[in-house]
């Protein structure tokens, strides 16, 4: 069974209030995949504008593998502003498009926008109720924003539209041993996921989340 988890970028504890002890270790789910909400993956989910303005680089500055100065999170949502013109124009004709607005929660979250990505993710589902993609992309932003409650809340909803998905699943277990240090809630997500999904093409990668939050909690499991 081959799957794609799916997850927003990784924001910088700096950028989005998180506190580093909050995001990093969740971002060491990226290590199990490829890429992106994969496996709760962390990556970049697309290449910055080809117009986006250049970053001057300064002393002092971040810097990326490269050499290349860390964009700051102004210069990051120019970028998305950029990208986004052409969509806004479609928009503009088909405001209820839940396609071009999930284009447009996406493209925000790729650039650590999570407040304005969830806008867009929520106007979505307001078109599309039942789309259990987009929720789990929404709880993602939550996640990010700061929201572990609401990301669970709508990952709960997710399941309840569509049972045992696999994204919503791995993430809601993410969510709980990460974001709320319930290891035993993540653990309980796991094993629903491997019992309701046997073939799952990363079964040893979660299995070795399960043991990881085992021997950490060992007295609740």
């Amino acid at each position: 069974m081959a799957t794609n988890f799916t997850a927003p970028s990784t924001p910088n504890s700096t950028d989005t209030g998180l506190p580093a002890a909050r995001v990093y270790p969740l971002a060491a789910a990226a290590l199990l995949v490829g890429l992106g909400i994969g496996y709760f993956a962390m990556g970049a989910r697309s290449s910055p504008a080809p117009n986006a303005p250049r970053v001057a680089a300064s002393a002092g500055k971040p810097m990326m593998p490269g050499g290349h100065p860390k964009p700051t999170m102004e210069q990051m949502k120019a970028m998305a502003d950029i990208k986004a013109a052409p969509l806004l124009e479609k928009l503009k004709a088909t405001p209820k498009d839940p396609k071009l607005l999930t284009q447009m929660a996406a493209l925000y979250a790729s650039t650590h926008q999570f407040k304005d990505a969830t806008t867009y993710y929520n106007k979505a589902l307001q078109v599309d109720p039942r789309n259990v993609n987009t929720r789990t992309e929404l709880a993602s932003t939550l996640y990010y924003s700061g929201d572990a409650d609401g990301a669970l809340k709508e990952l709960q909803q997710a399941l309840k539209d569509k049972p045992n998905d696999v994204n919503a699943l791995f993430n809601l277990g993410m969510i709980k041993y990460r974001g709320k240090d319930d290891a035993a809630g993540a653990i309980a997500a796991w094993q629903q996921l491997l019992k309701t999904h046997p073939d799952l093409d990363r079964k040893t990668a979660v299995e070795q989340l399960i043991a990881e939050a085992q021997a950490k909690s060992p007295a609740k499991n």
